[in-house]
Order: C-alpha cells, then structure tokens, then sequence
C-alpha cells in the first residue's frame, strides 16, 4: 500500500471553531496536512492511479505552550465549513 501526504496553506479570513475544540481559532494561514493511499486492484486501466483520503489534520496554536503548534484531526466537510 502507498501512502502520500499533501501539505497546503489554507487561509481563513475570520475566526473560525472547528469540531472537538472548544476555543475560537484566530484568523490567518493554516497548514492543512492529507494522508492518501493509492487504491490498487481497480478494474480499469492501470496507468490512472486513483488514492483515497484516509486523514485530514490542521496544524494550530498550542494551548498549553506558547509559540508551539498542534496537529489536529479535521473532517473535510468541517474545513469547508470552517
């Protein structure tokens, strides 16, 4: 099985709250990390390579220790509600 992670920069123009957290997130850039795996065994051709999300996580401003980040779970549906 391959896995392959993509990093991106998502920019929220608001303060935002996400799932599983009970405090308001700032505003600003935020590195947004999705772990996929490639699907082998599909039945048409094989020069196409098909991966499915199997994570989603955001890196956010630690709580407990200044200046640090955390990397936390997100669902993709609330990143784009977010």
């Amino acid at each position: 099985m391959t896995i392959r992670s993509r990093r991106e920069i998502v920019t929220f123009k608001h303060p935002f709250h996400i799932r599983g957290m009970a405090r308001e997130l700032p505003a600003g850039p935020y590195e947004v990390v999705t772990d996929e795996e490639m699907i082998d065994g599909l039945s048409f051709a094989v020069w196409r390579r098909v991966w499915r999300r199997v994570a989603t996580m955001i890196t956010v401003p630690s709580e407990a220790v200044r200046g640090a980040t955390e990397l936390r779970p997100i669902g993709s549906v609330d990143l784009a509600n977010a």
